[in-house]
C-alpha cells in the first residue's frame, strides 16, 4: 500500500481532518495534502514523529519507502550567499509558485532562468537556493557549461549520496544510476547552472522526475526540457540600489530615498552607462571600493579608460574567477615553445566564434593559413598534436563526437589584446578567406545543413570585416552568400546589413557593371520585396536587369531572373498587365535557354500563375500550376519548400472551385514539408496556415479557423513584423471571422490595422485595401450605420472594379454585400440586380456548381418569393 493511501486512511480512522492532523505535527495542512497524493515524502524528523502518533512501526507505515529518506539531508551549492544581492523578488517568488504548484506532468517542474551573460542567471539561481532551502531535503548544484563539467558533477552527486554506481567507470551507468535515484525520490532540487548547450543537459536529466530542476541558461528555446522564464537587465532603481550596496557608498539596510540626491544622481549616471548589467555593475562596485574613489570620480575615468575598468575584476571577488591573463600568458609561451603550430592554431581560434569551432574548418580552409599552421591544419596527425598540447592547459575544449573545438572568451581577448594591429589583421583576415572556402557556393536545400554548421563563423566574420575594413572579393563573397542563407530562413533583419557590406566591397574592387554587383543588387532587392519595401526593391531590380542585359544580353536565364523579380513586385501594386508582360518575357527566356524542365521555368509558371490567380482566371491558372508542381517533383523531389509552394497555390484553385476536400489535403501536404523542412516559425508556414483557415471559415468551422488565423498572425508578426503586408491576410480574415462572431470592436480594430499597412506600403487605391474597407462596411451594417456603410462599399466597389476588372470574384463577394445592404434597408428592386449581377459573375469564374454560387441562388430565390408574396 503507498504511504500516502496509508496516512489517509489512519487520519480517516481516528475522525482527523488535516488541518487537526497538521496541528498536531506541527506542520502546514498543505503538507498533509501532499504527503497523502503521494507528491511527497515527509523528512526523516516528522516521520518518526507520524509514526509516534498513530502508533505505527516505521516500516509497516512507510514501507518501502522507508529504505529511500536518509536522515542527513544534502547541501550542495558550492557559493556563500551573495550579501549584495539585490532585487529581483518578483522572478525567485514566480520561480517558486511554478515549482510548488501541483503538476501531473514533469515538464511544468522544470524551470529554466534564460538571458544574457552577466545578467545575473547563477545569482539568481544561487539566492533561491538560500531563499527555499527549508523546501527541499537534497540541493545539487551541477556545472551544465560542458558535457565534461557536468558529467564530474554527477559523478560527485553519486558520491555524495553513496550510490552502489560510484566507483563505476562506465560512464552510462553512472547516468543511469543518477537518473534513476531522481526518479524515485522526491523533495530534491537539481541546479543546472551554465545549461547552454540543451543539448548536452538532455542526456543527463531523468525522463521522470518528482523533485524540481532549475536551469540557468543563455538559451531560449528549450523545447520540452523546461519551462522559462526570461531575465531582463535591472531597473534603474534596483540597478542603482544593487551599485551602490556593491559599492559599499550605503549601508546594507538603507533604501534609495533615505540617499543624498547628488549620490543617487551618480550613481544612476553608472547604471545608465552600464546599460543596466548587474556584472557590469559588480564589477564598477568592486572597483569603487577597492580604489575608494566617490561616484563622480569612477564615472570620469570610466569615460576615458573604459577598456580597461570593464576588463578589471574586483580583488575580492568570489562569484567569477579573478583575471587570469599573467597565468594565461606564461601557458601560452610553453605552448609556442613545445609546438609552434598549435600556438598558431590557438591564435587563429581567437578570431573565431569561440563554441562551434568546427575542425574541418582547419582542413578545408588550410590553404589560407600561413605555412607553420598549414602544416598542422591540412595533416590529420599533426592537427591532434597540437590539439594535445592546448589541451593540457585547458586552453579549448575538444568534443570528439561533432569534431568541434571550443575555446573560452577571455582567452579570446588575452590573445588579441597581445597581438599588434597588424597581426590582428593578418589573422583576421586568413579567417575569412577560410571561412570563405568551406561555406557552400550553391545555396541549395541539400548544402543547408552545412551552411548551418558554418554559420556563425560566417556572421563573425561580418564583424571582422568590419572591424579590419577588409576590401577583397572573398569577402564580399562570404556575405553575400551567408545573406542568400540568412534570407531563405526568413531571417531578414541577419541578411540585410550582409548584402549591403557585400554590395559595397564589390563596387570598390569591381567594375561598375560587373555581374557580382548585379547579382548582389537583384537579391537585396528579393529581400526587400518579402519585407513588402517595394519601393526600396524597385530600381534595384531595374538596376540588375539593365547590367544583365548589356553583359549577358536580353536572352539569358538571369535577365530571367531580374524579370521575374519586377513581375513578382508589379503584381503585388496590381499592375497585372505589366506583370503579364514580364512573366511572359521570363518564360520564354527560361524555355528557349534552360528547356521546357529546368526548376527556373517552374518559378515562372508559378509567378504567371499567380498573376492569373488575382485575376480570378482561374483556368488559365490550373495548367500552369500543375506544369511547375511536375517539374518541381521531377527536378527537387516532393519534400523541397518550392514543391510544397507549388502544391499550396494548386489547392488553392481547387479551393475557389469549392472542391474543399481536395483543397484541404493539398493544404494539409504542404504545410507538413513546410513545418519538417523549414521549422515552425518561417512565414511560409503562416502563408499555408492562413489558407487552411479560410478553408475552415468558409464551411463555418470557426474554432479551428481562429486557432489557425492566430497561430498565422503571431508567425507573420515575429518574422516580419506587425506592419508587414503579409500580416493584413490573416489580420483581415481574423477581423472578418469576429464579425461573424459578433465581436465587432475587436474586428474594426483589426480591420483599421490592416487599412492603414495597406496605405502605408501599396497605397490608397490598391486591390488588397478594397478588403478591409469592405469588413468595416459589414460592421457599419450590422450596426445600423447605413450611410457609412454604403459610403465604404462604394469605395471598395470602386477600387476593385479600377484595379481587378468587374468580373473578378473578389469585386462579386462587395457587390453581395452592398446587395445585402440594400436589402437591410427594404429596396428590394434594387438588391435582386446586385444579387443577379453577383451570380452571372460567379457562374462564370467560379462555375454552377460553387458552394458561393449555390448560395448566392439561394439567397436570389429566398428574396424574390418573399418579394412576389
Amino acid at each position: 500500500m503507498q504511504f500516502g493511501t496509508r496516512l489517509r486512511q489512519e487520519r480517516i480512522q481516528r475522525h482527523l481532518s488535516q488541518e487537526a492532523l497538521a496541528e498536531a505535527l506541527g506542520v502546514s495542512p498543505r503538507s498533509i495534502a501532499r504527503w497523502e497524493q503521494d507528491q511527497a515524502l515527509p523528512q526523516a524528523s516528522v516521520r518518526l514523529q507520524l509514526s509516534r502518533f498513530f502508533n505505527l512501526h516505521p516500516k509497516e507505515f512507510f514501507g518501502e519507502h522507508e529504505a529511500l529518506i536518509p536522515l542527513k539531508p544534502l547541501w550542495g551549492v558550492p557559493y556563500p550567499r551573495n550579501p549584495f544581492f539585490t532585487g529581483r523578488e518578483e522572478i525567485l517568488h514566480h520561480l517558486h509558485e511554478r515549482l510548488n504548484r501541483e503538476h501531473t506532468t514533469a515538464l511544468t517542474q522544470s524551470w529554466a532562468i534564460s538571458g544574457l551573460g552577466g545578467i545575473g542567471k547563477t545569482q539568481i539561481a544561487l539566492e533561491y537556493a538560500y531563499q527555499y532551502r527549508q523546501d527541499y531535503r537534497y540541493i545539487f548544484w551541477v556545472s551544465a557549461a560542458t558535457r565534461e563539467s557536468l558529467f564530474a558533477d554527477i559523478v560527485t552527486i553519486v558520491d555524495q549520496l553513496q550510490l552502489p554506481e560510484r566507483n563505476e567507470q562506465d560512464q552510462k551507468k553512472v547516468v543511469a544510476a543518477i537518473k534513476q535515484w531522481f526518479a524515485s525520490h522526491q523533495e530534491w532540487l537539481l541546479i543546472l547552472d551554465n545549461a547552454d548547450d540543451i543539448t548536452i543537459v538532455s542526456d543527463f536529466i531523468p525522463t521522470k522526475r518528482s523533485g524540481h530542476m532549475l536551469l540557468t541558461t543563455r538559451a531560449q528555446a528549450l523545447g520540452a526540457l523546461a519551462q522559462r522564464i526570461d531575465v531582463a537587465t535591472m531597473g534603474m532603481a534596483e540597478g542603482t540600489l544593487f551599485l551602490l550596496r556593491r559599492a559599499k557608498v550605503v549601508p546594507p539596510d538603507m533604501l534609495l530615498d533615505q540617499v543624498e540626491e547628488e549620490t543617487l544622481a551618480a550613481a544612476e549616471t553608472i547604471v545608465t552607462e552600464m546599460d543596466f548589467l548587474p556584472l557590469a555593475l559588480d564589477q564598477a562596485g568592486a572597483y569603487i571600493e577597492e580604489v575608494g574613489c566617490n561616484l563622480s570620480a569612477y564615472l570620469e575615468l570610466y569615460r576615458t579608460h573604459r577598456k580597461e575598468l570593464l576588463q578589471r575584476r574586483g580583488h575580492i571577488s568570489t562569484d567569477h574567477p579573478e583575471p587570469v591573463a599573467t597565468t594565461w600568458s606564461l601557458n601560452f609561451q610553453k605552448v609556442e615553445q613545445a609546438n609552434p603550430g598549435a600556438a598558431d592554431l590557438l591564435r587563429l581560434c581567437a578570431f573565431l566564434e569561440p563554441d562551434t569551432i568546427s575542425e574541418e574548418l582547419f582542413s578545408g580552409g588550410g590553404a589560407q593559413f600561413g605555412s607553420t599552421l598549414q602544416g598542422v591544419a591540412t595533416n590529420a596527425f599533426r592537427l591532434n598534436e597540437a590539439i594535445e598540447e592546448l589541451r593540457k592547459f585547458s586552453l579549448i575544449q575538444r568534443n570528439p563526437e561533432t569534431q568541434m573545438l571550443r575555446i573560452h572568451r577571455l582567452v579570446q581577448v588575452v590573445l588579441k589584446d597581445a597581438m599588434a594591429v597588424e597581426a590582428q589583421r593578418q589573422w583576421g583576415e586568413q579567417v575569412v578567406r577560410a571561412t570563405n572556402t568551406v561555406f557552400p557556393e550553391r545555396i541549395e536545400i541539400d548544402t543547408w545543413p552545412l551552411c548551418r554548421r558554418y554559420l556563425s563563423q560566417a556572421q563573425v566574420c561580418s564583424g571582422l570585416i568590419q572591424d579590419y575594413a577588409f576590401i577583397f572579393e572573398e569577402a564580399a563573397a562570404l556575405l553575400y552568400r551567408t545573406a542568400i542563407y540568412l534570407q531563405m530562413y526568413a531571417l531578414y533583419e541577419q541578411a540585410e546589413p550582409l548584402y549591403q557590406q557585400a554590395l559595397s566591397i564589390y563596387k570598390q574592387i569591381l567594375e561598375p557593371d560587373s555581374l557580382e554587383i548585379a547579382a548582389t543588387l537583384n537579391s537585396l532587392a528579393d529581400l526587400y520585396h518579402v519585407q513588402g519595401k517595394y519601393k526600396q526593391a524597385e530600381p534595384l531590380y531595374q538596376q540588375a536587369l539593365r547590367i544583365r542585359e548589356q553583359a549577358l544580353g536580353p536572352e539569358h536565364p538571369d535577365v530571367a531572373n531580374s524579370l521575374n523579380g519586377l513581375a513578382l513586385l508589379y503584381r503585388e501594386w496590381g499592375d497585372y498587365e505589366q506583370a503579364e508582360l514580364l512573366n511572359q518575357r521570363a518564360l520564354g527566356i527560361q524555355e528557349q535557354a534552360l528547356g521546357p524542365e529546368h526548376p527556373d521555368i517552374a518559378r515562372s509558371l508559378n509567378n504567371l500563375a499567380m498573376l492569373f490567380y488575382d485575376q480570378g482566371k482561374y483556368e488559365q491558372a490550373m495548367p500552369l500550376y500543375q506544369r511547375a508542381l511536375h517539374i518541381r517533383e521531377q527536378a527537387l523531389g516532393s519534400e523541397h519548400p518550392d514543391t510544397a509552394r507549388s502544391i499550396s497555390n494548386l489547392a488553392l484553385i481547387y479551393h475557389e472551385q469549392g472542391e474543399y476536400e481536395q483543397a484541404e489535403t493539398l493544404y494539409q501536404r504542404a504545410l507538413r514539408i513546410r513545418e519538417q523542412v523549414l521549422g515552425m516559425e518561417h512565414p511560409d508556414i503562416a502563408r499555408a496556415l492562413n489558407n487552411l483557415a479560410v478553408l475552415y471559415f468558409e464551411q463555418k468551422k470557426y474554432e479551428q479557423a481562429e486557432l489557425l488565423y492566430q497561430r498565422a498572425l503571431h508567425i507573420r508578426e515575429q518574422a516580419l513584423g506587425a506592419n508587414h503586408p503579409d500580416t493584413t491576410g490573416p489580420l483581415n480574415n481574423l477581423a472578418s471571422l469576429y464579425v461573424v462572431q459578433g465581436k465587432y470592436k475587436e474586428a474594426e480594430v483589426m480591420y483599421q490595422q490592416t487599412l492603414h499597412i495597406f496605405e502605408q506600403t501599396q497605397g490608397p487605391n490598391s486591390a488588397g485595401i478594397a478588403h478591409p474597407l469592405n469588413g468595416l462596411a459589414n460592421i457599419c451594417r450590422e450596426q445600423k450605420k447605413y450611410e457609412q456603410a454604403e459610403l465604404l462599399y462604394q469605395r471598395a466597389l470602386h477600387i476593385q472594379e479600377q484595379t481587378l476588372g468587374l468580373d473578378h470574384p473578389d469585386t462579386a463577394e462587395t457587390l453581395r454585400d452592398l446587395a445585402a445592404l440594400r436589402e437591410t434597408q427594404g429596396n428590394n428592386v434594387e438588391a435582386v440586380s446586385l444579387y443577379q449581377r453577383v451570380l452571372t459573375i460567379q457562374k462564370q469564374v467560379l462555375g454552377q456548381q460553387h458552394p458561393k454560387t449555390v448560395e448566392t441562388q439561394e439567397r436570389l430565390r429566398v428574396l424574390l418569393q418573399g418579394m412576389n408574396g
